[in-house]
């Protein structure tokens, strides 16, 4: 008994199937996570150490370099990458795609720990994570309050932050800027000298004085008492009576004596505004497997519940970015292009079988498909996002097929005169073969998708599955529900001019006859004129491609998107305070706050994206996240927004290097799309060539902020030693660094505890004692004699220039030559970029390579590339084990280049990019045109099996076909139309790959119909020529 026939005989049994499945697809649905994109794992771990006061070639010496050793053993290293600055240490490790991202991170983790002993002392421990493209802020906010900024910084640190720290789904709490307490001891040099005393016997009496012990316990029989030890500091009136030495007379020398102690705010590294306003940043970021609306929505109600419960300090939370907006809105937007696609499916089922009741049966399949597919991608770990909603708008008119096949024969039984039980039993048993070929056509196209690795395999994996798992769904549908609605319900309409419903109805009717007349005319005398038609496919399908190459379709790895964000950088001179920052960061925001584009402006200073909290590297660097009105209120896009603020704070900010780059999809700032790598051993050479290929870039018409991504030197203070004559004096180096470190760095190594909280207590020289290089020249230092040595008596103390930046890949010196594009697709530019540096000759030793979106979009063609392959072979084999026939097949196989021509065509007239998308909408595309071959080859093998001569059967077989094939192709081309017009939110995206299968799906629906009989008979006289026995 097939299951046609239990659908059929035991209905209920399949309404109860189909209500179960239904009812937990809804459970799942309302359990199912929204984000923005599928999770996206890049192999990716970074390393972060602090090293104090380093410059940057020192840090790279003394800290980057030791890692690196450490780190080349790790299994899986794909590629190495580290930027030294001052302070600070940055190494990327890139893993091959497919490692286990924990484990890489485990063993990373254990060659830092191995390498800590071989490291500086004083730098910090070395901070290992793997690198989270979702760990990108879900809600930034700006904190002011009237009450003193050190207060506020308090309130927000121990008070705000574990209140959203507690959130469900909140994982991390960043703040930016704010007065952060310390107490300060600043030394007078002069009352050191005087008194013969040494900064680091300062520090340590500091640090004898401010201790506590478990001192242990006081036993006896009866009872134990623990002995409490604590010798703190608990006011700033002890650590100023502290006594640091006594003199020759006898006399204590007090910390006070010597030193200025105040209760002060950090050295300021980091500095926030909100719309101008002088504010604390918060960003909160949610954990990896959180929902990123639900964690948006509870953050606001955490934040609005903490603003009145503090109104009389007038606390106000200004949220200037939330990333859940944009998710909802690309859902919603999604969902009503599904909604659309629907009604569209609705309208031409009516039209073709003229009745509401038969169109109902079909529309059944899609609400029976998709809904059971929740319970798959709730099992499966997937979530609500733009490339699981929108695998769904795409596959609507994919869902109708295997329905529309079935209905359309069980009618044409019904017209021959069977009752309608056997009518739905014959009618799908016919064509059952046939669902079952187009359906798995769908699934071989689809599951190599699901099998990429790296960044695009993440991309792909939630979308190809969901359009699996939806299609063979709507098999089941089509071979149960189809029937069993047709077999109780089913009714040939009788059509007449009573009235204007029968009226159109005959009308249509009418057209379709007369069509399917004249098209049987013209395949007889196409199938007279072979040559000429393959003729004319090949000539069109070569003009077509020829268009990539002749520049009329440009090339991207992923598509711009407006998402109404935007984030200005500007770059000071590298000598610039945070001071000077952050009075050229206030001009610029009132030049943007004044544009009535923008809505929010949220700027941070002295930390910027990417950058580690605490280096003292960036305080010459500002960073503006704007968000604008949303892009139906505005006549710019985001893109033309950021190119104008930049020409126009260029104007108004002389010396200032200003850079305008939009949010990409993944939340975070677009990194520069073009990027060289040049690579050697000799930095002098590298810098050469470095400069060579960034004038070379800025040539090319498209590229913009074009620049080198090491910063140019600054001046620094260099310290020779004369080694002989400080061996004389009774000192040494370890000495005299430790002393300049205290001096200038300062040391905080000692902690003042008050009401449960801890502050640093820092010890350094005074800051008129540091602010010139003759106070470095006479600094005083104590050699084991207890004698006073200044510096300058030992060692030459100059001027001289240092880099800020430096760069390795694969342990070898290099310089990136990073460019923005707008204008032209990022493709193109980069082919441009490479016919235009291939004059450069590069001397031996050094090497480029071509990184950024020119890397993602080879690697992801790439992966695409092997999908398309890989499908085609499948598509192939399933014929061939569906035919039991090796060469027929083939006739399968030729209505595919010629959707090729319609795919280009309409790329080339709507000027969209040849992207991912685009490419997985011709990848759809294999799957959509293979099934109009088959219905006619597989009619053709059945009219054929009756008796027919070859020519009689493929004009029947032409004839009876072209109705389904016109009602498939229709649903699914008018049905894309929607996402193809779509102007939403994340619609940039889904535009291009809707038009490449509405360009595909008409030149395919003309051409397959002409060229797939003519294909047929070739190959049918081929074996009778190469079978002489065969005969028609």
């Amino acid at each position: 008994m097939s299951i046609t026939e239990i659908a059929i005989k035991r209905p209920l049994l399949l309404i109860v199937i189909f209500t179960v499945l239904v009812l937990f697809g809804l459970q799942c649905y309302l359990n199912l996570n929204y984000n923005l994109l599928p999770k996206i794992e890049v192999p990716t771990v970074s390393v972060s150490t602090i090293y104090p006061g380093a410059s940057a070639s020192e840090v790279q010496t003394s800290v980057t370099k030791k890692l690196e050793d450490a780190f080349a053993a790790v299994e899986g290293l794909n590629q190495m990458n580290s930027t030294s600055q001052e302070s600070v240490s940055q190494i990327t490790l890139q893993f091959k795609s497919g490692t286990d991202i924990n484990q890489a991170e485990r063993a990373v983790q254990r060659k830092a720990d191995q390498a800590i002993n071989d490291l500086p002392a004083i730098s910090e421990r070395p901070q290992v994570n793997k690198v989270n493209l979702e760990e990108t802020p879900v809600i930034k906010a700006g904190v002011t309050a009237s009450m003193p900024p050190r207060e506020l910084y308090e309130f927000v640190d121990n008070q705000l932050r574990p209140i959203l720290q507690n959130v469900p789904g909140v994982g991390q709490v960043i703040i930016i800027g704010g007065d952060k307490r310390e107490i300060q001891v600043h030394i007078n040099m002069e009352k050191l000298q005087y008194y013969g005393l040494s900064l680091s016997q300062i520090t340590q009496a500091i640090k004898n004085a401010n201790l506590s012990f478990p001192a242990g316990n006081i036993e006896t029989p009866k009872r134990q008492v623990s002995i409490r030890y604590d010798a703190n500091l608990q006011s700033l009136e002890q650590l100023r009576s502290i006594s640091v030495s006594t003199t020759k007379q006898g006399s204590t020398i007090l910390l006070s004596d010597i030193a200025e102690v105040t209760d002060a705010a950090k050295k300021t590294t980091a500095i926030n505004h909100i719309n101008g306003t002088p504010s604390i940043g918060v960003q909160i970021i949610k954990q990896t497997d959180a929902n990123a609306v639900d964690v948006s929505r509870e953050v606001k109600k955490a934040l609005t519940g903490i603003e009145n419960q503090y109104k009389d300090r007038k606390l106000k939370f200004t949220i200037s970015s939330d990333q859940s907006i944009y998710t909802l809105s690309s859902a919603d937007a999604v969902i009503h292009d599904l909604m659309l696609a629907v009604f569209i499916v609705g309208i031409v089922m009516l039209a073709f079988l003229h009745s509401l009741r038969s169109s109902l049966f079909i529309l059944v399949a899609l609400p029976a498909s998709i809904i059971p597919t929740f319970i798959a991608m709730y099992l499966l770990g997937f979530s609500l996002n733009m490339m699981t909603l929108m695998a769904m708008s795409l596959v609507v008119g994919i869902l109708v097929d295997d329905s529309i096949v079935v209905l359309e024969n069980i009618y044409r039984h019904l017209e021959m005169g069977s009752d309608k039980r056997t009518a739905a039993l014959e009618g799908r048993n016919e064509i059952g073969f046939t669902a079952l070929a187009i359906t798995l056509v769908d699934v071989v196209v689809f599951l190599p998708l699901s099998l990429a690795g790296g960044m695009i395999g993440s991309i792909l994996r939630e979308f190809s599955l969901v359009v699996v798992i939806s299609t063979l769904m709507s098999l089941f549908v089509s071979f149960t529900i189809t029937p069993l609605l047709a077999s109780r319900f089913g009714r040939v309409e009788e059509l007449n001019n009573d009235s204007l419903w029968g009226s159109i109805n005959m009308n249509f009717e009418y057209f379709l006859e007369s069509l399917k007349e004249e098209y049987g005319k013209a395949l007889k005398w196409v199938l007279g004129k072979k040559r000429w038609l393959l003729s004319g496919t090949i000539l069109l399908i070569i003009g077509s491609i020829a268009l990539v190459p002749a520049g009329f379709i440009g090339g991207a790895f992923i598509p711009a998107t407006d998402q109404g964000d935007l984030v200005i950088n500007l770059e000071l001179d590298p000598t610039a305070s945070i001071y000077q920052t952050n009075m050229m960061t206030q001009k610029a925001e009132a030049i943007l706050l004044a544009q009535p584009e923008v809505k929010q402006a949220f700027s941070s200073i002295g930390f910027v994206s990417g950058s580690v909290s605490g280096a003292a590297s960036n305080a010459n660097l500002a960073e503006i996240t704007t968000t604008l009105v949303d892009k139906k209120q505005r006549s710019i896009s985001s893109e033309d927004f950021g190119i104008a603020m930049q020409q126009k704070l260029s104007r108004v900010l002389p010396g200032v290097k200003i850079t305008a780059s939009a949010i990409s999809i993944t939340g975070n700032v677009n990194s520069a799309p073009v990027q060289i790598a040049i690579k050697g051993t000799d930095i002098k050479e590298v810098r050469k060539i470095a400069e060579q290929y960034r004038k070379a870039v800025t040539e090319v018409p498209g590229t913009q902020f074009v620049k080198l991504s090491v910063k140019d030197p600054k001046p620094e203070v260099d310290i020779k030693l004369d080694r002989e004559k400080m061996s004389l004096l009774g000192l040494n180096s370890s000495q005299v660094g430790l002393v300049l470190q205290n001096a200038f760095s300062g040391n905080d190594q000692s902690l003042f505890r008050q009401n449960g909280n801890e502050y640093d207590i820092r010890v350094s020289l005074d800051e008129s004692n540091r602010s010139d290089i003759s106070s470095l020249r006479n600094m005083p230092l104590v050699n084991d004699h207890g004698e006073t040595i200044l510096l300058g008596q030992f060692a030459t103390v100059g001027e001289t220039l240092g880099e800020t930046t430096l760069q390795r890949i694969d342990r070898l010196n290099s310089i990136t030559v990073q460019a923005n594009v707008a204008g032209r697709p990022t493709g193109t530019v980069t082919s441009e970029i490479k016919d235009k540096t291939a004059s450069i000759k590069a001397p031996a030793g050094i090497t480029i390579q071509y990184l950024g979106d020119a890397k993602n979009q080879g690697e992801a063609f790439g992966s695409l590339g092997l999908a398309l392959l890989t499908a085609i072979i499948l598509v192939y084999l399933i014929m061939v084990a569906l035919y039991e026939n090796a060469v027929y097949p083939f006739v399968v196989l030729f209505s595919i280049p010629v959707a090729l021509v319609g795919a280009l065509l309409a790329l080339a007239l709507t000027m969209e990019t040849l992207n991912i998308f685009t490419i997985i909408g011709m990848i759809m595309l294999l799957g959509l045109v293979s099934k109009n071959a088959i219905l006619i080859v597989d009619f053709t093998n059945h009219l054929r099996s009756e008796g027919h001569t070859v020519h009689e059967a493929l004009l029947e077989a032409g004839k009876e076909r072209l109705r389904p094939i016109l009602m498939t192709t229709l649903a699914m081309i008018l049905g894309m139309l929607p996402i193809a017009i779509a102007s939403g939110s994340g619609s940039e995206i889904k535009n291009g790959m809707a038009w490449v299968i509405i360009g595909g799906l008409s030149s395919s629906m003309v051409l397959t119909l002409f060229v797939v009989p003519s294909m047929y008979l070739i190959i049918d006289r081929l074996i009778s020529v190469v079978k002489p026995h065969k005969t028609e």
